[in-house]
């Protein structure tokens, strides 16, 4: 008889077929109706997305700036102290280095997308009701604006995921999943459909977050290639074919492995995009973005509530259009990301207090962001000022080649336009990676290496996935991306709400809570006792407690008061 003790798990026997087969289905099917039928898919993802952006993006508001407030709340109150993993345990990276990782998670492609296109946007055309176009207050409304996309309520809802997952794995030893955060709800439940049902929404969430942020990629990288003139327009097949190339790429990087392929590909990120941005700054008018850096604090602090109520219950269109091709995007978006950031930024987090962790990750990438922007969103915003080229004169603003068109303006501009179609590619790269690995690893049971094959078959279909959204997007590819993505995070949204809820659950039987509650009884009485029996004159005294048995003998302490007779009285 042969032994099959020692044989290594098989694909089938590590995959759970529900997880995997109803959202690989699913997907599959998405691709399948964008093929046979591109413009019926279009236009359902339309009307889908109005829908959504006029029924929920109330809810899609509240829920982001609750987000921060609960997670503040976390790292201001008791529960702050509480470790991700076990007492003692020390952390597994070092500051620097935990910082530095985090710039790279749930950054990059957005931020080159973005960095010069969002506050030229919105000082062109101004959020609605806000200010005159291209006018100081303009400038103004304009920074604060992309701070608010950007700043903390994004990493807030990273961190909300993040803390429950490092805590669920860390702390109470559950499998490495999203559904096992419930368990404090569901109990055993979580292993079943209800568990399954979450982990698939988490799937879908990652899948077109992941997809998504590969066509703003290849929207980018295309306009590049044209403005380098390699190619004379941009088309459907010049898009798909920059998908196919970056889908192989980072296929190739997540079946390397996290080591060789994720941390190598981190490392040159930061490094190029610290040697761009340093160029802009130094190229660029360095003394206005140097001024940007407190005003734009500044206005982002006072602007905060303004921002964050904004909702189409004015009744107008011009407002309704705007929040879903900008905030209730972004807030989608994020969403999205959720599932691989949050597991990302947990397990980097490891032996760190909830307090440290919403410190360093609300903090962090927040001022990292104002940076950022201050650098290119300046620059885009003088240079416009001084050559009036990069606006078009109806007020509109190319998002994909806004980059470029201010790089046109400094020296060396064939060789920064390169680097910046590099890193996009690269940027790309190392997140949908880490996304294929974290759909792996929710397909698989929580596998913290997911096998090859399923890492391969999550990053293909994310490739199919992104080139079906840009297709069925037409002439407004843009549009396609953010109508998808805004529909696939709204159930996520409502999963996340509930995970809030499980995770408050979940801490408040946390041992170093329960033995801060009993500490405060235990002194609230013991003085309560002293002051009525001693007239104010005693002390406190830890004493044994008389145990039952001799295995606890002396494990347990009881608090008494005694009086303190020479205590000197007022």
């Amino acid at each position: 008889m042969t032994d099959t003790s020692a044989r290594p798990a098989t694909w089938r026997s590590r995959i759970d077929p529900v997880v995997f087969g109803v959202t690989g289905l699913f997907a599959i099917g998405f691709v399948v109706w964008g093929l046979v039928s591109s413009k019926n898919l279009g236009s359902a993802s339309s009307s889908a997305q109005s829908w959504v952006t006029t029924n929920t993006g109330w809810f899609f508001v509240l829920s982001s700036s609750f987000f921060v407030l609960f997670v503040l709340f976390l790292a201001a109150s008791k529960y702050g102290r509480i470790p991700l993993g076990a007492d003692g345990e020390k952390p597994e990276f070092s500051t620097v280095s935990w910082i530095a990782m985090m710039f790279s998670a749930g950054m990059g492609i957005g931020l080159m997308f973005w960095g010069v296109a969002e506050p030229l946007t919105h000082y062109a055309s101004p959020p609605p009701g806000t200010s005159k176009p291209q006018t100081e207050e303009a400038l103004q409304t304009a920074m604060a604006t992309t701070m608010f996309h950007w700043g903390l309520h994004p990493w807030a809802i990273y961190a909300v995921v993040g803390i429950a997952i490092a805590y669920s794995t860390f702390r109470k030893g559950r499998p490495q999943l999203i559904s096992s955060v419930f368990k404090p709800l569901f109990g055993r439940r979580t292993e079943g459909p209800a568990g399954r049902a979450i982990d698939i929404l988490a799937i879908f969430a990652t899948l077109f977050g992941s997809a998504a942020s590969l066509g703003l990629g290849a929207l980018q990288i295309a306009s590049g290639f044209k403005f380098n003139g390699w190619v004379d327009g941009v088309g459907k097949a010049v898009l798909v074919g920059i998908i196919v190339l970056l889908t192989i790429a980072f296929i190739a990087s997540a079946i390397s492995g996290i080591e060789k392929g994720i941390q190598w590909l981190s490392n040159i990120n930061m490094v190029l995009a610290l040697a761009l941005a340093f160029f802009v700054f130094v190229a660029g008018p360095t003394l206005l973005t140097l001024n940007l850096l407190p005003t734009i604090l500044g206005d982002y602090a006072t602007q905060m509530t303004t921002m964050a109520s904004r909702t189409a219950a004015s009744g107008s269109d011009e407002m309704e259009a705007w929040l879903s091709g900008w905030t209730i995007f972004y807030w989608a978006w994020w969403v999205s990301w959720t599932p691989f950031v949050g597991m990302f930024i947990a397990r980097i987090s490891r032996g760190r207090t909830i307090r440290e962790f919403v410190t360093g990750v609300l903090l962090v990438p927040t001022l990292v962001s104002l940076v950022w922007f201050a650098v290119f969103g300046g620059a885009g915003i003088a240079q416009q000022r001084a050559s009036s080229d990069l606006v078009a004169q109806d007020g509109s603003v190319d998002s994909n080649s806004a980059l470029f068109a201010l790089l046109d303006h400094y020296p060396l501009a064939s060789i920064t336009t390169i680097l910046v179609m590099v890193l996009v590619g690269i940027f790309f790269v190392s997140g949908a990676d880490a996304a294929s690995i974290v759909m792996g690893t929710l397909s698989e049971r929580g596998s913290t290496e997911p096998s090859k094959p399923t890492v391969v078959f999550w990053g293909a279909l994310t490739g199919a996935v992104a080139a079906i959204m840009l297709v069925i997007g037409g002439d407004e590819a843009l549009n396609g991306l953010q109508a998808i993505t805004i529909v696939a995070s709204l159930p996520f949204v409502l999963v996340m709400a509930l995970l809030t809820f499980s995770l408050y659950r979940d801490l408040q039987t946390d041992p170093v809570v329960v033995q801060h509650r009993l500490g405060v009884v235990a002194i609230e009485e013991a003085v309560a006792t002293g002051v009525q029996e001693h007239d104010g004159d005693f002390a406190l005294v830890v004493e044994p407690s008389e145990a039952t048995d001799t295995e606890h003998a002396g494990s347990e302490v009881t608090l008494t008061e005694r009086p303190v007779r020479d205590a000197p009285r007022d």
